[in-house]
């Protein structure tokens, strides 16, 4: 990094991810992406519906980008004497289940703040709590009708799941908690609208696979920074 020069960065959920600044580290050094600043948040705790992670992550609005936009990255840029782009495309979003819808949800509510998305076995179901009446299914609708219904907008996307990965993990029974399923419909509907994406399906492998990861993680970010310059190397 340069310093005083606006890098491109990358918002992960759930707190310090060790494999992405490891892959990051290695995949700078070959420049097969650009210099860039990695941000890790933690989230408020427990987990679906009625938990503060929940409310965070599975809301389907703006508001998760807006508090990181308005909130984290200014005491990133004060902190850690950087200076993060305005640019969206040089702005990523990731996550792993419900940190991985968490960051489709930002990028799709503010295109005009991320374009790049990378997700894990992301909880693409009906887990928004409280209940919206503007998205009841919560984020199970973005393949029963958002995408579909809605304009193109500017992003790429990542997404992977797991032949084992989670079903109805809850008492709800209402046959939108197929992450598989949801996953698989995801691909389907980026493929009618024309996204640019790529679909991973992992065989024996499970909800956020740590192998699956270690294996397709330096790939999914050189596909996801497909298109943004890459610094030519000093002398």
């Amino acid at each position: 990094y340069v310093p005083g020069t606006a890098a491109p960065f990358i918002v992960g959920a759930d707190g310090p991810d060790q494999k992405l600044f490891t892959a990051l580290d290695n995949l700078i050094a070959q420049r097969r992406v650009p210099v860039m600043i990695a941000i890790s948040i933690g989230n408020g705790s427990g987990d679906a519906q009625g938990s503060q992670r929940g409310l965070e992550y599975d809301t389907m609005s703006g508001l998760y980008a807006e508090f990181v936009e308005k909130e984290v990255l200014p005491l990133v840029e004060k902190h850690c004497q950087v200076k993060l782009t305005k640019d969206p495309a040089g702005r990523a979003t990731m996550g792993c289940s419900s940190g991985g819808s968490c960051a489709l949800i930002m990028a799709w509510y503010r295109p005009d703040l991320y374009h790049r998305v990378l997700t894990y076995s992301g909880t693409y179901v009906n887990q928004q709590w409280p209940p919206n009446a503007e998205t009841p299914h919560g984020a199970w609708g973005f393949h029963e009708n958002i995408i579909a219904s809605s304009p193109v907008k500017p992003l790429r996307l990542w997404l992977e799941v797991s032949d084992k990965d989670l079903f109805n993990a809850n008492i709800m029974r209402d046959d939108m908690h197929d992450w598989v399923v949801a996953n698989e419909r995801m691909a389907k509907v980026l493929a009618e609208k024309g996204y640019h994406y790529q679909f991973v399906f992992a065989r024996n492998a499970v909800h956020c696979d740590g192998g699956v990861k270690d294996q397709t993680l330096p790939e999914a970010l050189e596909y996801v920074w497909q298109g943004y310059p890459i610094a030519e190397a000093k002398p």
